[in-house]
């Protein structure tokens, strides 16, 4: 057998039979050397699979007593790699998935050897979704974010333990940060670090795809209140809220409760109509007005758009392109 892992699968699979087995028998039962057995003995060790020898004339390996593991070889960065993808699934607004995706996810944790499995559970304790719809305000975005960085801030959130790492801003070059990691978000195709910024006394999300170098520094910090609903809604705010570059006032003709049961979590404030129950207010924001007018023409209930006014021009102009669009033309006449 010449594909390693395989190889390894095959005699991790052997040695959870419960008894112990020699190297030659090893050797001759996967067509291998006896130093070919060493070696993928030492690699299972290194693994995190508790493998033990004994010396002596018939001196052989064995798994240790009552570990028996289903046989799962995975890197720390490929373990935090899965839990990553199967959380993002586990949001999913596909019938069936995000259930199958908490199962998965709870059998990886079950299986991996202990190391791995407190890696992959602090990202989960760790990660908030962000979960829109089409009309939500968060573009799909994909940022390369590294497996170790992401578990490093993962595990000093739960720690609730100061972070420090390199920040690439928008348009400035890295720079320190020194932090007091709350939460990750996910929204799908982006990563956010919410933390409170010790060096700006404000709290701030960082886009995890532009942190490098992070590590702990060792000290507890005392939980600080979150000026947001939660991790993920501070998140949606500064990216689609009252930092954004346009800003939206909308009435949304149907009455506050459906409003707030039929928009998708990050689309907007919604305040009540002092006139009106019948009737309700959106504050949504964005930094692209085409973006912004297409999640209001989405909203699926009928509305007004009463600022900016460079949106309801906009929006009218939208509209006739579509009616425009939408008319098959005549067919020439036939001569």
């Amino acid at each position: 057998m010449s594909d390693t892992p395989a190889r390894l699968l095959k005699l991790l699979s052997v040695l959870q039979g419960g008894r112990e087995h020699t190297g030659p028998e090893l050797a001759e039962r996967l067509g291998i050397s006896p130093r070919t057995v060493r070696r993928d003995i030492d690699r299972l060790r290194e693994l995190g699979y508790p493998v033990e020898a004994t010396i002596g004339a018939i001196g052989g390996y064995r798994l240790v007593a009552g570990m028996a593991m289903p046989p799962l070889l995975l890197e720390d960065d490929e373990a935090v790699a899965v839990a990553v993808g199967l959380r993002a699934a586990a949001s999913d607004s596909v019938s069936g998935i995000p259930e199958a995706s908490a199962r998965a996810l709870a059998k990886l944790e079950q299986v991996l050897p202990d190391r791995l499995r407190r890696r992959v559970r602090a990202v989960r304790r760790a990660t908030v979704p962000l979960t829109v719809g089409p009309t939500g305000g968060i573009p799909a975005a994909h940022g390369e974010v590294d497996a170790d960085t992401l578990a490093v801030l993962a595990a000093a959130s739960t720690r609730e333990e100061g972070l420090r790492f390199r920040y690439r801003g928008k348009r400035d070059a890295p720079g320190p940060r020194h932090v007091e990691p709350y939460r990750l978000v996910s929204t799908g195709g982006r990563w956010y670090l919410v933390a409170y910024d010790r060096d700006r006394d404000d709290w701030r999300s960082f886009r995890v795809d532009r942190i490098t170098e992070p590590h702990p520094t060792g000290v507890r910090h005392p939980a600080r209140e979150l000026p947001a609903e939660d991790a993920a809604a501070f998140v949606a705010e500064g990216i689609a809220g009252p930092r954004a570059r346009y800003r939206a006032v909308v009435t949304l003709y149907v009455p506050l409760e459906e409003a707030a049961r039929r928009l998708p979590r990050g689309a907007g404030r919604l305040e009540p109509d002092p006139e009106s129950a019948e009737r309700c207010t959106l504050i949504a924001g964005g930094d692209a007005l085409d973006w912004l007018a297409v999640r209001i023409a989405l909203l699926g209930m009928d509305f007004e758009v009463r600022e900016p006014a460079e949106l309801v021009e906009f929006l009218d102009e939208l509209g006739q392109r579509i009616t425009r669009r939408g008319r098959r033309p005549p067919p020439p006449p036939r001569g």
